[in-house]
């Protein structure tokens, strides 16, 4: 049987956390015809917000080490202010968006990141999620907005990367629809030289993967991206895409392949 196709949208907290590049990024949203579902970031405003309130910022390859004040911070950010923009927004384009972060209907559990060589402190990683209820909800007209907040059934939220809810959430409903994921940031896809438009890298797979990582070519914020689409791929999603916030069709952008 075949499944209904639907896309899951990433976009980076830059375009989401300026107003400008919001409303032209709900616009294109918007317009994605079918079943879709958007996981946002949110990271420069909880950065300059946490800097605003004394509280530094520690960041590890890309990935945000997360103490109890800075918790408090990414929940304020994520779950409220850039969650609830988005959601309004939307309402305004007649697209019925509910907001969501992991515990709302127990969509993804996670527990606290092991300590390793890093502390990374109230980060969570992915155990589950509950493909079932946002399939009821996306039948039902709803389009989920999904922050990048999980928790671990015990009462505590936990930070969770973006990237890495887009890719688990991808996964979690493969079994009930055919999907593409889709992450958009300012750039048109992954570049050899960022200044240089057309030095776009069409696609991407292990082998490639791993000179870039070698060369340095991927790096920071792109690691963690570049492994969920494997990850994704590895685990029933049909199409991961790397692409430019206005570039959502899946026509343009580096493709990731395994």
């Amino acid at each position: 049987m075949n499944k209904e196709k639907i896309n899951i949208i990433k976009v980076g907290g830059k375009i989401v956390e300026e107003q400008e590049t919001l409303e032209k990024f709900l616009d294109n949203f918007a317009s994605i015809k079918g079943y879709k579902i958007l996981v946002h970031g949110g990271g420069r405003s909880a950065t300059q917000i946490a800097g605003k309130l004394g509280i530094e910022s520690k960041m590890v390859d890309g990935r945000r080490i997360t103490d109890g004040n800075m918790l408090r911070v990414v929940t304020m950010v994520y779950g409220g202010l850039v969650n609830k923009n988005i959601v309004a927004g939307l309402q305004a384009r007649k697209v019925n968006a509910l907001g969501l972060t992991g515990a709302d209907c127990n969509v993804l559990r996670a527990h606290k990141r092991p300590v390793k060589e890093i502390d990374w402190g109230y980060v969570g990683d992915v155990e589950s999620v509950d493909g079932e209820i946002l399939y009821k909800l996306i039948k039902t007209g709803i389009v989920p907005i999904m922050a990048p907040l999980t928790h671990d059934g015990e009462g505590h939220l936990l930070n969770t990367n973006a990237d890495t809810i887009a890719a688990e959430t991808a996964k979690g409903i493969a079994r009930y629809f055919d999907v593409t994921l889709t992450y958009c940031f300012e750039h048109p896809g992954v570049m050899h030289n960022p200044e240089d438009a057309s030095s776009i890298i069409p696609l991407i797979n292990s082998d490639i993967h791993k000179k870039l990582l070698a060369n340095g070519t991927i790096s920071g914020g792109m690691i963690p991206k570049i492994e969920n689409a494997f990850e994704a791929l590895h685990n029933g999603v049909s199409k991961v895409i790397i692409t430019k916030e206005d570039a959502i069709d899946g026509t343009q952008g580096t493709h990731i392949v395994i």
